[in-house]
């Protein structure tokens, strides 16, 4: 008989499975929404107003929620090996010819299809890591996945506002076309090293033991929902799962409206420079890896999900409300911009473990890529409806307390939702039989 330490297990686990995870979702975020960094640069020099930036930020987020669910049902089909590795390459392409944009039709087109060809990345990398992390783990596990995404802020804040500073006039191409250039590159590399490098399956990792690999798929098999309640039909008619939708697009607004307007709304607060503005815009991004870690373990240590994922929508609405009483006051404004960004990035990884436990197999895909997609559609509807308040009024004031809103109905919503308990932690050891 041989003792299997599930903490001991675990932190294999992550060390192997989550830095190829959580580079590709750092880089996805970044190629996402380097375009507010690049906003002022670029409309400046294409005459672009508030609204059509907003607009094409948007726009994104239409191909997105077009092609989520079909490229996650393929995911399901080929493996997340090479999927994922179609998705990168694809989107680094698309994201580097961003350069190009001369035009409103050129921003539209492009920002479109990079939303296409980036569909299904989080949800398949969501699903895959589902695969190695029971129920009762994923909380913890995605909210270190999760940290990639306050990360990509935390670097590409400060780097992006070099490269627009540092870049401008080289070859002939303003800094704002070097910015897509240079942070699509690592993509496309990274694409190729997924395709070569990528485990999928713990049944055949060599550097698990035998008894690992046995624990490992017994804790899965022994989270597996009755199969009555699996079947991908039954998503598309679940209250629940529309519920949880519902959630989602409310973090996303929150998320969405702070990504692709920060570094504007820093310049509202009276920041100026593009270096400056890229190093305070690190600062929500750094507040916001403290919460993802605390909200992570708690939520995973009393096996409860409902009122932490509660209480960060309330932490976030409060942050939003601070920095629109702040006024001109720049300090108690960028600390409104952190509680506001603390809370919203604290929401998706314990989310992820609230809903990932109702489903296995393809619905599992399916459902994720369902809630994910249409829940991003706020992702449309967050920059373009800033913007257009910006160019009517001059300010965010309105839209921010629009986000503020989605942030309490969120909480509201999430109180609702009926589920079962996660168990707080599994048995620490287990005897399992050697041949």
């Amino acid at each position: 008989m041989t003792t299997v330490n599930d903490d001991a297990l675990f932190r294999k686990v992550s060390t192997r499975v989550l830095p190829l995870a959580m580079i590709g979702f750092f880089l996805s975020y970044l190629d996402r929404v380097n375009i507010g960094f690049a906003q002022e640069q670029l409309s400046t020099d294409l005459g672009f107003s508030y609204a059509v930036y907003g607009l094409g930020a948007g726009l994104f987020f239409v191909g997105y929620f077009l092609f989520e669910i079909p490229s996650n049902l393929i995911l399901a089909k080929v493996g997340a090996r090479k999927w994922i590795a179609r998705i990168m390459i694809t989107w680094g392409l698309i994201s580097g010819c961003m350069f190009l944009v001369d035009s409103e039709t050129t921003f539209y087109v492009l920002r479109f299809l990079l939303g296409v060809a980036e569909a299904g990345f989080i949800p398949g990398v969501l699903f895959y890591m589902a695969q190695w992390f029971p129920a009762s783990r994923r909380g913890r596990a995605w909210g270190i996945f999760y940290i990639a995404l306050a990360a990509s802020g935390v670097v590409g804040g400060p780097v992006s506002g070099i490269i627009l500073d540092g870049m401008r006039g080289v070859a002939g191409l303003d800094g704002w076309q070097w910015l897509f250039i240079i942070e699509a590159l690592p993509t496309v590399v990274l694409g190729f090293v997924v395709l070569r490098f990528l485990q999928e399956d713990h049944r055949t990792v060599r550097w698990l033991t035998e008894p690992e690999r046995a624990r490992l798929g017994h804790l899965l098999e022994a989270e597996a929902p009755p199969a009555g309640h699996t079947g991908l039909a039954t998503v598309f008619r679940s209250p629940i799962i529309w519920m949880l939708t519902g959630i989602y697009f409310s973090y996303n607004f929150a998320l969405y409206g702070i990504s692709f307007w920060l570094p504007n709304l820093i310049r509202d607060l009276g920041v100026e420079g593009d270096v400056t503005v890229g190093l305070v815009s690190a600062l929500p991004s750094l507040a916001a890896i403290v919460a993802m870690v605390l909200f992570g373990r708690s939520s995973d240590r009393h096996g409860e999900r409902k009122k932490h994922i509660a209480a960060a929508f309330a932490l976030s609405a409060i942050g939003f409300v601070t920095c629109i009483l702040a006024g001109d006051n720049t300090v108690l404004g960028i600390i409104g911009l952190m509680l506001a960004n603390a809370g919203a990035l604290s929401i998706p990884a314990v989310f992820w473990s609230f809903q990932t436990s109702m489903l296995t197999g393809t619905a599992l895909a399916g459902g994720i890529a369902l809630i994910n997609s249409t829940g991003n559609l706020a992702g449309f509807a967050a920059p373009y409806a800033i913007g257009a308040v910006k160019d009517a009024t001059q300010t965010a004031t309105i839209a921010l307390w629009i986000t503020a809103g989605f942030m309490v109905l969120g909480g509201i919503l999430v109180l609702t939702v009926r589920t079962r308990k996660q168990p707080a932690t599994e048995p620490d050891r287990v005897e399992t039989p050697t041949e």
